[in-house]
């Protein structure tokens, strides 16, 4: 287990809203307003979900609709991304440096336009019978606004266009009963929150806990802008030294940097998530959680759940090509660690942001049944050798687009308690 430095930081939220709302114009300035009215009424409200700070292991009240404490237990409702209208962001060098040289043309050439329409309309196809098949499962299915999101906006440091609300798993974590909004590191997902408002306050308003983390001016000091990137082996380097083009100006984090086994959170230092935001998120959660900071031999770390996933009490997924460097903690505590069989996915399909590693990207939807690519026999065979049954669905173009079935969602209801496995 690594520990993360103490640094101090805190966020002038109401002030940006003004100063923004000011910047982006009259029709962009209600919309600020409310977002920072309804984060600030969040965090005063006191409602009947919320966990005291004297009764922490109260367990959950069954009316809340937000409750989940792991990967693995019954799922009851998920958040299910959106391709619709999904936007290539700006070659900027925090771009650049989570992705892979050979998608740098890909960029350059199609930054801030649309991703190629056909290929999108797949993609959303994909992701439509991916829902039907969640619900014919039993489990109920939430889903982001859709949103425009060619439309530019400018802050007092950077100008942009957006991405997509195509992966929830990227903005929110649920930790219990709480809900948190991953505060970034992408410029061009800087407004990504806006899609999930409307679900996130109604989970709000039937009594879920709602934190927002600090919003990044993303100023260019968040980021090294001479990162010294030109090929793999740049990167391997780079990574062994600790070093990554975010920097610890301020805290920033995505959320699928996380994953949870109940008591414990485990978390990487990755290209968006920085130090500082490690350490806001392990106060945030303290003493209830212990949150443990993992590393890999991983050449571009950009989101934990294709590196480690885990999948069921004492039982997680390593990928080989990324081994941990900290995998003696896991196999100490009695956990199996179980290492994937390589993917199948084409050399010539287009992965504009991700590695074939999506391929253990899966979602459980409880200890026995988990969804996995249907092209992907290989990892298939391993769940059913473990005894977990196979839900197969097709979501290769959709994959294209930076992520699986893990990255596609966000459960927000498990049933299930708050436990120690590691103990």
């Amino acid at each position: 287990m690594l520990r993360v430095r103490c640094l101090r930081g805190g966020s002038r939220g109401a002030e940006a809203a003004h100063y923004i709302g000011s910047q982006l114009g009259r029709s962009f300035t209600g919309w600020v307003q409310r977002t920072f009215q309804s984060t600030q009424a969040a965090a005063a409200s006191q409602n009947s979900c919320a966990v005291d700070d004297h009764k922490a292991t109260a367990p959950v009240p069954e009316d809340c609709p937000v409750s989940s404490y792991n990967e693995w237990d019954p799922l009851e409702e998920v958040i299910v991304g959106r391709a619709e209208n999904a936007w290539v962001p700006p070659f900027s060098v925090e771009v650049k440096a989570n992705t892979y040289e050979k998608n740098w043309e890909f960029y350059q050439k199609f930054g801030g336009q649309s991703f190629p329409r056909d290929h999108l309309k797949k993609a959303i196809a994909e992701i439509e019978e991916m829902c039907n098949i969640l619900k014919m499962e039993g489990v109920i299915v939430k889903r982001p606004e859709p949103i425009d999101w060619s439309v530019k906006y400018k802050t007092p440091d950077f100008e942009s266009t957006g991405m997509y609300a195509a992966m929830p798993r990227d903005i929110l974590l649920v930790v219990g009963n709480e809900i948190i909004e991953a505060p970034m590191a992408w410029r061009a997902r800087f407004f990504e929150y806006r899609a999930y408002r409307p679900v996130i306050k109604d989970y709000f308003h039937r009594g879920a806990k709602w934190t927002t983390a600090p919003k990044p001016t993303m100023a260019d000091e968040l980021y090294d802008q001479d990162y010294p990137i030109r090929s793999v082996q740049d990167r391997h380097k780079l990574a062994a030294q600790g070093k990554f083009v975010t920097t610890e100006f301020e805290p920033c984090f995505d959320a699928a940097d996380f994953i949870r086994a109940g008591r414990d959170i485990f978390v990487q230092r990755s290209q968006v998530t920085n130090n500082s935001g490690i350490e806001w998120m392990r106060r945030h959660l303290a003493p209830e959680y212990r949150v443990h900071t993992l590393s890999f031999k991983d050449p571009n770390p950009m989101h934990i759940d294709a590196t480690l996933n885990i999948i069921g009490p004492g039982l997680v997924l390593s990928n080989p090509d990324r081994p941990c460097h900290q995998i003696e903690f896991f196999k100490k505590a009695g956990w199996t660690v179980i290492y994937p069989p390589l993917p199948l996915i084409p050399d010539d399909h287009p992965l504009w942001m991700s590695s074939k590693w999506l391929s253990m990207n899966v979602l459980m939807l409880d200890e026995k049944r988990v969804m996995v690519d249907v092209n992907e026999t290989p990892i298939q065979k391993m769940f059913e050798n473990l005894g977990i049954s196979t839900i197969k669905v097709n979501i290769r173009h959709a994959n294209s687009l930076g992520g699986g079935f893990h990255c596609w969602t966000c459960d927000i209801r498990r049933r299930g308690t708050l436990q120690s496995y590691l103990d």
